[in-house]
């Protein structure tokens, strides 16, 4: 079930409460090392923050990484600082190399373990199916995730890179069988990137009480307004990514509106005001962002004091179009 606390610096998913930002983990042995990411944590959770993300895969893309890394990082700052009940620890199975790719049982169950192993806990606040696995009945992988709810492996599942209708096929399996049901759901979604979640996904989280953690809240960095049109990103995958805005029309309508909206708020960085744009919509409890350094995490986490008005949500609704 969704519930938005009285106060803005509290959301619930299901029976957790977390801060409106969710610190996303996979830059972790990636773009950031252990020393860097311990103090990112740090800082995080002086703030208030208590909400991370990552992965059984983070960060197997890069060369010499196979995996793991990100949660290793997370397990090993969450023994060193002794605040592991204090956190809500989200991560995700089934997203691995081709061998382990999947829900089959025997992924999940061994992939759990080394998770908790990495982790340094023994149990997962949030488990997410990483991709939908459409080779198998969602009675399968839903048996074997409630299988570790009984345990206390997990306390909660959810779902990300899921369709509306599988999402309501496993949503009324869990119903019919007495099984773990989905509480939270993570899509792409941001300001340049509506299309994959609203419309039936959205309507489905919205009917059935599921609350919303979206991933790459900031397009890529785009909506950090550290690109402008004229400019030439640099990097492989992100500059792809961000010059498709830069060339679309969309693109810099919105940066154009988070300029706007930002000067009204006395120059907030324009990263707050699209994550606060994110978290004011229905059923979004808290947009994942990362930060590879110090400098990058106070504009995310001005989200959980930023108040946008109706009139300022429209402007970049409309822009955004």
């Amino acid at each position: 079930m969704v519930e938005h606390a009285q106060s803005k610096r509290t959301r619930r998913i299901g029976d957790v409460e977390v801060f409106p930002l969710s610190l996303g983990g996979n830059v972790f042995g990636w773009g950031a090392d252990e020393a860097r990411s311990f103090a990112i944590l740090d800082a995080y959770t002086e703030a208030g923050g208590n909400f991370v993300d990552t992965a059984d895969v983070y960060s197997a893309w890069v060369p010499g990484n196979s995996g793991g890394e990100s949660e290793t990082i997370i397990g090993n700052w969450l023994a060193a600082r002794g605040r592991r009940d204090e956190m809500v620890i989200a991560t995700k199975v089934g997203g691995g190399s081709p061998e382990r790719r999947g829900l089959r049982a025997e992924v999940i169950k061994a992939d759990v373990e080394a998770s908790l192993r990495r982790l340094r806990t023994d149990y997962i606040d949030l488990y997410y199916t990483h991709y939908d696995d459409e080779s198998l009945p969602v009675e399968d992988f839903l048996t074997t995730l409630d299988g570790l709810v009984r345990q206390g492996k997990v306390r909660q599942i959810a779902a990300s890179n899921i369709t509306a209708a599988r999402l309501t096929e496993a949503l009324d399996a869990s119903e019919r069988e007495g099984l773990a049901r989905y509480v939270a759901l993570q899509p792409h979604y941001n300001l340049v990137s509506r299309d994959t979640y609203e419309g039936e996904l959205s309507r489905v989280a919205a009917e059935r009480g599921l609350a919303t953690v979206p991933y790459f809240a900031l397009a890529a960095g785009f909506l950090t307004g550290k690109y402008r049109p004229g400019s030439t990103p640099e990097g492989s995958v992100r500059a792809e990514s961000v010059q498709r805005y830069l060339d679309s029309e969309r693109g810099p309508r919105v940066l154009a509106a988070l300029d706007e909206v930002s000067a009204a708020h006395g120059g907030v960085e324009i990263a707050t005001v699209a994550l606060a744009w994110l978290a004011a919509q229905p059923t979004v409890v808290a947009p994942i962002a990362s930060a590879r350094t110090l400098e990058q995490l106070p504009s995310l986490l001005a989200v959980a004091d930023l108040h946008l008005t109706a009139s300022e949500i429209a402007t970049l609704t409309e822009a955004s179009a």
